[in-house]
């Protein structure tokens, strides 16, 4: 009797819920890689490429251009909130993952100018509640004597700090972003992603 090899040409084993794990976290990286190199009117197609999968798996996962962006926002937020709870963590630390989510990404900056998001009244308030929940990540770090910490002084450092955040290149923008955050006399701790 012959013993089964994936022979050439084989379709791989259908891994069910893993695969579309895997996918979705591959297109949500490859979105986030799109719109920080392209802008926001980027193509769809480029992402499902950039993901290493075909357009309908792309739109079995994000219907359409708002579902793509609000899960890269999604997970922006989600590492942020990581960021500020793990153990030991500082404001510095928290800012540096903030800060490179700001390099990283154009869709991110739009969220912490969520009232220009227009008359999208839904998009307008999904990126409101996610503004608040980057502050809330950051406030739970801020000390009491921080020079942030008056009122509307910490949201209002982080807007300024992204709108400075331009430039071709990924670099380019942490450079920026780094410069606005000294001009504030604000440490910032290792700029990165959240696990990286």
């Amino acid at each position: 009797m012959m013993e089964h090899t994936e022979q050439e040409g084989r379709r791989p084993a259908n891994d069910g819920p893993k695969a579309a794990a895997r996918n979705r976290a591959a297109l949500v990286a490859a979105a986030r890689e799109i719109f920080a190199e392209h802008g926001l009117e980027a193509p769809l197609s480029a992402i499902a490429r950039r993901a290493g999968v075909g357009q309908g798996v792309l739109y079995r996962h994000f219907p359409d251009r708002t579902a793509a962006v609000a899960a890269v926002l999604e997970e922006n937020v989600r590492q942020v909130e990581q960021a500020a709870d793990a153990e030991g963590a500082t404001f510095a630390d928290v800012l540096g993952v903030l800060t490179w989510h700001l390099a990283e990404s154009a869709a991110f900056i739009g969220l912490l100018h969520a009232d220009r998001a227009g008359s999208r009244s839904g998009i307008r308030a999904h990126a409101m509640v996610l503004s608040e929940r980057v502050e809330r990540a950051l406030r739970s770090h801020l000390p009491d004597s921080h020079r942030l910490s008056a009122a509307n002084d910490l949201v209002l450092a982080v807007a300024m700090v992204s709108a400075a955040v331009i430039g071709p290149t990924r670099g380019e923008r942490e450079l920026r972003a780094l410069a606005a955050w000294r001009l504030l006399d604000v440490e910032v701790g290792p700029v990165r992603a959240f696990g990286g």
